[in-house]
C-alpha cells in the first residue's frame, strides 16, 4: 500500500525544504539488501564479515529473513534488493514490485531436495502418498519435474503446503512420507530422520534453479555505480571460498551465519554451484535451455501461470529481469 501526500500552496516553500531535507537524508542511506538461509546467499557473509564493502565505498545494509517473509519485505519496500530464486522474482513482481537481476549467485546442485521416510526408495514410490512443501515457490516447481520424470503428475500424489522450515519436523512426526525442501531444512530431515534417502534433487535437473540478487528497478536506475560495486565483490566472495587456502575461513563465517558448525555447513556447498565470472558469463547468454537463466526463467514462468501464482493468468518474463551489463562489465 502506498500513501500518497500533498501540500497545500499556503506551505509549498516549507515542503519544498522538507523535500530536499528528506532527499539527502535518503540519498545517504545504504542499499538494503534482504537474504535467507540458502549457502548462496550466505555467502555474502563473508564480505560482510571481512568488511569488503566498506572498503570498496559502498554502504551496503543486509538484513537476515526467512525466505517467504524476505519476499514480502521486498515488495513493501522494506528493502532495495533481495536474494531470490529467478522464478520467485517473477511471482514477486507480477504481484506488483518487478525488480532486475543484475547477479547470478549460483545454481542448485543438489541443495533443493525430495527427502522421503525409510520405505520409499525411488520417487515412483510416492504414488498415492503424501509429501510436504511449500506450495507455489521452487521446490514445489522441482517435485513436479521429479514426479514427471518418474511417470506420475501431482494428481497421483497428496500435497502438503507448509513453510519449508516445518518441513523436517512434518517428516518427523509421520505427518508426511516426503517433502520437497532446500538446504538446511532438506539436510535437517536427513538428519533427524533416520534411514530417510534423498530420492531426488536440483542436482539430476542443473539450471533448473538460479539463485540471484534482483534490485528494485527504481533503486538500481537511481544507483547504478554502487550496485556495480556490490557485484564485484559478490566474485571477491565466490573466490574466497573456492580457494583452499581461505575455504576453511569462509566456512566458519558462513556457518556461524547459520547457527551451525564448520563440518556441518561445509557439506553443503557441493550442493550449490556457486558462480565465478565465467560461469555468469555463460548463464547470462540468452538461451532456450537451462544452462542460460533466460531459458530457467521461461520455464519457470509456466509453472508460475500454471499453478496459480500469477492473479493475472499471463505470462510475466521479459528481458527487463535480466541485466547483464554489471556482468559484462568486468569481463577481462
Amino acid at each position: 500500500m502506498f500513501a500518497s501526500r500533498s501540500a497545500k500552496i499556503a506551505v509549498l516553500i516549507g515542503a519544498a525544504v522538507f523535500g530536499l531535507f528528506t532527499g539527502a537524508t535518503r540519498a545517504a542511506e545504504p542499499l538494503k539488501i534482504g537474504y535467507s538461509d540458502w549457502p548462496g546467499w550466505v555467502a555474502w557473509e563473508v564480505a560482510v564479515q571481512k568488511g569488503w564493502f566498506k572498503d570498496a565505498g559502498v554502504d551496503v545494509e543486509f538484513k537476515w529473513f526467512d525466505y517467504a517473509p524476505s519476499l514480502d519485505a521486498f515488495s513493501a519496500g522494506k528493502v532495495d534488493a533481495i536474494c531470490v530464486t529467478n522464478g520467485d522474482a517473477l511471482g514477486v513482481g507480477e504481484a506488483g514490485k518487478p525488480s532486475t537481476c543484475i547477479v547470478i549467485n549460483d545454481y542448485s546442485n543438489g541443495n533443493d531436495m525430495i527427502v522421503a521416510r525409510p520405505g520409499i526408495s525411488s520417487v515412483a514410490d510416492l504414488k498415492g502418498k503424501k509429501i510436504g512443501v511449500e506450495l507455489g515457490l521452487v521446490d514445489h516447481l522441482l517435485l513436479l519435474k521429479a514426479l514427471e520424470k518418474s511417470g506420475l503428475t501431482d494428481a497421483d500424489v497428496t500435497l502438503k503446503g507448509m513453510a519449508t522450515t516445518e518441513t523436517p519436523q512434518a517428516l518427523q512426526s509421520k505427518g508426511v512420507d516426503a517433502i520437497a525442501a532446500w538446504q538446511p531444512n532438506s539436510g535437517n530431515a536427513l538428519r533427524q530422520v533416520p534411514g530417510s534417502t534423498t530420492i531426488f534433487s536440483s542436482k539430476d535437473l542443473p539450471g533448473l534453479i538460479y539463485d540471484g540478487l534482483y534490485v528494485s528497478r527504481d533503486n538500481l536506475a537511481a544507483h547504478k555505480d554502487e550496485w556495480a560495486k556490490v557485484v564485484k565483490i559478490w566474485f571477491k566472495c565466490v573466490a574466497y571460498i573456492n580457494d583452499p587456502a581461505t575455504q576453511d575461513d569462509a566456512v566458519k563465517i558462513m556457518a556461524a551465519r547459520d547457527g551451525l558448525t564448520p563440518e556441518q555447513y561445509k557439506a553443503f556447498l557441493s550442493g550449490t554451484k556457486l558462480h565465478d565470472l565465467d560461469m555468469d558469463l555463460k548463464a547470462l547468454m540468452p538461451g532456450d535451455g537451462l544452462d542460460s537463466i533466460y531459458g530457467s526463467s521461461k520455464i519457470v514462468d509456466k509453472f508460475n501461470l500454471d499453478h496459480g501464482v500469477y492473479k493475472s493468468n499471463k505470462l510475466q518474463f521479459n528481458d527487463g529481469y535480466i541485466d547483464p551489463s554489471f556482468v559484462k562489465a568486468l569481463k577481462p
